[in-house]
Formats: C-alpha cells, structure tokens, sequence
C-alpha cells in the first residue's frame, strides 16, 4: 500500500526474545509494566495506521551467530550475552502483533539498523516514504539506530513514546536525546492526525 501522505509506521522487533520470558524479566527487573505498555501502545499504533490508510512495515532481527561479525561475537561472549531471535524459533517470532499479507517485512541480520537490512531503503525510496513513525523495542538500540539514519538521509522522524520503551537509558534521556539531534517528533499513539496524516 502507498501512503498517500508519504508517511510509514515501523514496527521494530516486536518479538517473543525481547517481549516475553526470563530473559526479558531479568533485564527489565520492576519495569515489566512499562514494557507492557508499549507492547499495548504498540499493538494500538498498528490499528490505528491501518485504519487511515498509512503503511505498516515490520522490521525483525534474526540473531543466529552465523550473522554476527567479529565485534557481535566478542561482545556476547565478553557480556555473556545469549544470542536471541535465533531464525526459525519461537525467540523470533512476531508478538503481540503480526504483519499482514500486504505488509513488508524487513530482516535484521545481527545488527540494529533497518537501513541495513536487504530492501529497506529501496522500498521506502519507491513508496516515496518522507515520514518514519517508529514504534517497537528499544527506544535507544534499534529504534535510535534506525532513527538516526533515516535523518542523515533526509528523512523526518516520529517516535510513539508510548508504544517503545528504552533498554539501557531512561526513556525521558533517550526521547530528549532524538529530538535535540534529529529534530524527531514525540508524541503518543493516540493522536493519528498528528503522527499520521490522511
């Protein structure tokens, strides 16, 4: 689907590994509601761009150590890191939210950024996409990360801050951090007419 108003809401790695589980608890520790929030937000965001007619995008990571380069690898073993999203498992699979037939689904393959995953640039070039709306995990890993190419390639940039939430940094440090050095608008979900024109 083309977007009439040249505008794209990316879903980043909504997936079991980083939604769900023990690992999950063990990083978020207390903050497991605000990680159900997002996912909530989330799921909410995604009705709300088909509902007016703006494209929705997947994009996943596929983690298996076959994808990882030197420095992927040395960082997982010096953290003691598990790999996660292993292709083809449960880990990796959509949640909470799945594309549909007519959405384009983007792959990760060990690394944060979308623009590097096969097509994703080409087809936000051919849809004419001006706008990125991202919502998904994290705000300060892949979310950032995508974000901030899509900037140094002239692309304008929306962060849902109810629908991500951050890994490492808080998430008021991370939503600062964008709109101050990508000039990324912030809002939340539930105002489509400004984060998603008709």
């Amino acid at each position: 689907m083309t977007s009439s108003a040249g505008t794209a809401l990316v879903v980043m790695d909504m997936q079991n590994d980083f939604c769900v589980g023990p690992g999950v608890e063990s990083r978020f520790g207390g903050r497991l509601d605000v990680l159900s929030a997002a996912i909530t937000g989330t799921v909410r965001a995604v009705a709300a761009a088909r509902a007016r007619g703006t494209e929705v995008v997947f994009v996943r990571l596929h983690g298996d150590v076959a994808f990882q380069g030197p420095s992927w690898r040395r960082r997982n073993l010096l953290l003691d890191k598990p790999t996660k999203c292993r292709a083809g498992s449960w880990g990796a699979d959509f949640h909470a939210v799945s594309p549909e037939p007519a959405d384009r689904v983007f792959t990760k393959r060990a690394c944060f950024d979308a623009f590097l995953s096969d097509g994703f640039a080409d087809h936000l070039a051919r849809q004419g996409t001006e706008h990125l709306v991202f919502v998904g995990l994290y705000a300060d890993v892949c979310v950032d990360s995508t974000a901030r190419t899509a900037f140094q390639r002239g692309l304008h940039v929306t962060v849902l801050t109810d629908c991500t939430t951050s890994l490492h940094l808080p998430d008021e440090t991370t939503f600062r951090f964008m709109r101050t050095v990508y000039g990324a608008r912030t809002t939340s979900h539930d105002r489509p007419g400004v984060w998603s024109p008709p």
